[in-house]
């Protein structure tokens, strides 16, 4: 037994865990998707950043050489021919250069420019707070000098081209660019007179990558969530339809266990009932012989009670051979009121001797295709059940209910009774089971028998102290094939 219990737990386990290692499978694909999008953003954000700052670097080389060609003509020479000197201290020159670089950059992104001489003296900045102070721009300054343009990024703290919501967001590019002396009708530079410092501000082009860096990063997301919410849902969905279909194969496996059970009982009983029958037919004759015989009252009497309970044990030898042995169902048209009619005016002396009000509550009525004298005895048992549970009397209630939405009529037959304890509930089908010191267990296995030919089922509502309520449903047409 324990080993049977545990093979089955094995099994059910096994039809389980696929699934299981499904949503794992999918949990973890959809991680490595989740860090491979984060991977990838990344890369392309950093892609994007060499474009842009190589954009912004020639954007700065095209702006200086603009503004070297501008100063040159429109400030140096011009300062030069009048004045004969570059002396940036006087207020007349300064204002002079500072017009002529604003007039240049004008409609340009340029945040700020400087130009430093060849001492690296700051003598011209659109923010003249620090001109005349010597710059610290190191071997930059003399490769600058040398006539190489280098440029300097200064941005805040990221970590795999993400960028932290702390510190400084601030992003600027720094291009220094030589600045020379220009010569008419040629393409060559002449002397490098000192260096432009050329500052953008590209906070906006960084903001609007990681607009997109983020944007993609959350729609993939939101896209992995869904997914990973389908697939648990799709999973759980076939974890239920498993398990359903493993308690449906366990009830089958039960009900062929006992079918098996049931046909060898059925045919021990069969022999025994038919060697039983016989003897017993021939000991009623002899005794209901002897009765009409008998002048004596006491021998007449002791007569009657052999006929009285051959004929009990025959009842009983004939259950034992319904049970044994049932019929197959001879399906015709039929309704079901005047069966049920039928079976409780068998019973009419009986309620009014025990005290037992019939209650019929038939609403909706439609003709079935079922055996009626099956039917008649299932009926039949359940009443005389119900009769026996109410010693003291009661209300016995019979509802009928038309066709539901899957075509099955509904019968209940209601008593207020003692009830059925918990602890037997289970049991009451079982055949042979019986709590009376009379009966042979086989009343309630042989109506759930009938109830299935037809292709039907049978459910009890009851508990101790407030009666019982057996309820049948039958299906309106044959759509059950016995055998």
């Amino acid at each position: 037994m324990y080993s049977s219990t545990t093979e089955k737990k094995r099994k059910e386990l096994e039809a389980i865990k696929p699934f299981q290692l499904v949503k794992y499978l999918s949990l973890s694909s959809l991680f490595v998707v989740l860090i491979s999008t984060f991977v990838l953003s990344s890369f392309i954000a950093r892609g994007v950043k060499k474009i842009v700052l190589r954009k912004s670097e020639e954007y700065a080389s095209l702006v200086a050489e603009n503004l070297n060609h501008q100063v040159f003509y429109q400030f140096t020479l011009p300062t030069l021919i009048t004045e004969g000197e570059i002396a940036l201290s006087r207020k007349n020159q300064y204002r002079r250069l500072d017009r002529v670089v604003r007039n240049t950059i004008h409609g340009f992104s340029v945040e700020k420019v400087n130009i430093y001489d060849r001492q690296q003296i700051l003598t011209y900045s659109t923010d003249p707070e620090g001109v005349g102070k010597k710059g610290s721009l190191g071997p930059i300054f003399d490769r600058v000098l040398e006539g190489a343009t280098i440029s300097v990024f200064e941005g805040g703290n990221s970590f795999l081209g993400f960028e932290w919501p702390w510190g400084n967001n601030v992003h600027r590019l720094k291009t220094y660019i030589p600045m020379w002396v220009e010569k008419p009708m040629t393409w060559k530079r002449g002397k490098v007179l000192g260096v432009f410092e050329i500052i953008q501000d590209i906070s906006s082009d960084y903001e609007m990558i990681f607009r997109f860096q983020w944007l993609v990063i959350g729609s993939f997301t939101v896209f992995v969530g869904v997914l990973l919410i389908a697939l648990s849902l799709i999973a759980k969905r076939a974890e239920h339809i498993i398990e359903r279909r493993s308690a449906e194969r366990k009830k089958l496996e039960e009900k062929l266990h006992r079918a098996e059970h049931l046909a060898t009982l059925g045919e021990m009983i069969a022999s025994v009932s038919h060697e039983i029958k016989n003897p017993l037919g021939i000991i009623r004759s002899t005794a209901q012989l002897i009765q009409k015989r008998m002048e004596d009252e006491r021998n007449q009497r002791l007569a009657t009670i052999i006929v009285e309970e051959s004929e009990r044990l025959n009842t009983i030898v004939t259950e034992f051979l319904d049970f044994a042995r049932p019929k197959e169902p001879q399906f015709s048209l039929c309704r079901v009121s005047d069966i049920i009619d039928r079976a409780l005016d068998t019973f009419g002396s009986t309620f009014e001797f025990k005290n037992i009000t019939v209650r019929k509550e038939y609403n909706g009525e439609c003709n079935i295709m079922a055996d009626e004298m099956l039917l008649y005895r299932a009926f039949f048992n359940l009443i005389s059940n119900s009769i026996q549970a109410m010693e003291e009397g009661g209300t016995l209630t019979v509802k009928i209910n038309g066709l539901d939405k899957n075509g099955f009529v509904s019968v209940s037959i209601a008593d207020t009774g003692s009830g059925i304890p918990g602890d037997i509930k289970d049991k009451i089908f079982r055949p042979f089971f019986t709590t009376r010191e009379k009966g042979t267990g086989l009343g309630l296995a042989i109506v759930q028998s009938i109830i299935e030919e037809h292709g039907g089922e049978i459910v009890v509502d009851s508990a101790e102290g407030r009666g019982t309520t057996m309820t049948i449903k039958i299906p309106r047409g044959n759509t059950f094939l016995s055998g």
